[in-house]
């Protein structure tokens, strides 16, 4: 296995890649979690920080680009996602975006009085996703209909508003189906968000192509913005004029310098923005998206699942039968960029494989996951990580 890992590194087109992070010998499987620092990120932000704020001071807003930052970087995020320009916006945390946009689908659903009144969410998702739900059916008058993701389909239909999916699920890495189930959604007559949070950077989406309505997600995973780095949120340009905001700021006022009593949204993107951006984690993050210069998504998504593929393969090989179970998919349709394995003493076993190097995380009760980052992740990493899996098992017998 050592052998084919790295005649699969020599052949890896992107391997030059990992050169523009600031890693060392760990093996680093949790960027699913938190992305790795890309080098460029810090002097950018000592720039940002010495002499945008600390020189130019307030002039920065206008001078140094710190004003439009939301639509700019979210247009550098577009391509990534499947979107043209003009679609996403940058700031707040993704639960705030989620609340945006669940609201806005159901106000742009129609009136729950008037029969749409029902909200589809993912059971398996994410918590917060779950408590935003809630929280916005009570706000919408609207119910909650929980169900997973392949049960979605028998219970949409006149009620329904909106539904909210993952794209990824969290624990297992389990691919959700994007086209058809948005297809479904628009079939009943509904709108769909998709929260994008495991699957941006990693994988092709395909948002324009498959008509998606709203969709958010975070940065500081496989887009590498770094820890709380601003969450953004897609609006599909034809809806973007019905799009109504249940966060209504200054920053999405069509005069936001007028200061007037009254709220009149802007145009375009600019409405998923709230109040004043926190320009030094979405600076960091600008400066983190040019890692991706040059990279194409389809190419990132091959070397995930080649790599996926190996690492199941080398944990197949080197661990002892029956100690863990994969819950990932093995359909590549169905994986998305982690691999999940089911593991009695899941926390001491994971607490052990970062005292020896490598560094993947714990999801309880049960779940080891390792996330897998194409562009800084290698074969050997996916090797090394097998192996000492198989000694830590072996060592607690």
């Amino acid at each position: 296995m050592k052998a084919r890992a790295a005649k699969l590194d020599a052949e890896d087109e992107l391997r030059a890649k990992r050169k523009e992070f600031v890693l060392d010998d760990t093996v680093y499987l949790d960027g699913n979690s938190l992305g790795a620092l890309p080098v460029a990120v810090q002097d950018r932000v000592a720039d940002v920080i010495s002499r945008q704020w600390g020189q130019l001071r307030i002039r920065s807003w206008d001078e140094s680009g710190w004003w439009t930052a939301p639509e700019r970087i979210g247009d550098r995020i577009a391509p990534l996602v499947g979107a043209a320009p003009g679609q996403i916006v940058v700031g707040d945390s993704t639960s705030v975006n989620v609340f945006k946009a669940l609201v806005a689908a159901v106000r742009m659903a129609g009136d729950p009085a008037g029969g749409r009144d029902e909200i589809v969410v993912d059971a398996t998702t994410f918590p917060t996703d779950g408590y935003i739900a809630e929280s916005a059916a009570r706000l919408t008058g609207c119910r909650v209909v929980a169900v997973a993701p392949g049960e979605v389909r028998g219970v949409l239909g006149p009620r329904t508003a909106a539904v909210l999916l993952n794209h990824a699920d969290y624990r297992t890495g389990r691919l959700h189906d994007l086209p058809s189930l948005t297809a479904a959604v628009h079939e009943a007559g509904a709108l769909v968000v998709w929260d994008l949070c495991h699957t941006a950077g990693a994988l092709p989406v395909g948002l324009d192509e498959h008509g998606v309505d709203l969709a958010v997600g975070c940065t500081y995973k496989y887009l590498n913005g770094g820890p709380g780095s601003p969450a953004y949120i897609y609006v599909r340009a034809d809806l973007q004029g019905r799009f109504d905001s249940p966060l209504p700021g200054w920053n999405s006022h069509v005069e936001p310098f007028g200061m007037r009593a009254e709220f009149e949204a802007a145009q375009g993107a600019v409405r998923g923005r709230v109040g004043t951006p926190d320009i030094l984690s979405m600076l960091a993050l600008e400066a983190a998206l040019d890692v991706w210069d040059g990279v194409s998504i389809e190419a990132v998504r091959a070397k995930s699942l080649a790599l996926t593929d190996f690492f199941l393969e080398c944990v197949a090989a080197y661990v002892p039968a029956g100690r863990v179970e994969p819950i990932t998919p093995a359909a590549h349709a169905e994986r998305g960029s982690q691999v999940a394995l089911r593991c009695e003493d899941a926390g001491d076993v994971m607490r052990r494989l970062i005292e020896a190097g490598v560094v993947g995380d714990f999801r309880a009760p049960d779940v080891l996951r390792f996330g897998f980052t194409p562009l800084y992740v290698g074969f050997a990493d996916a090797e090394r990580a097998a192996g000492v899996l198989a000694g830590v098992l072996a060592a607690e017998g």
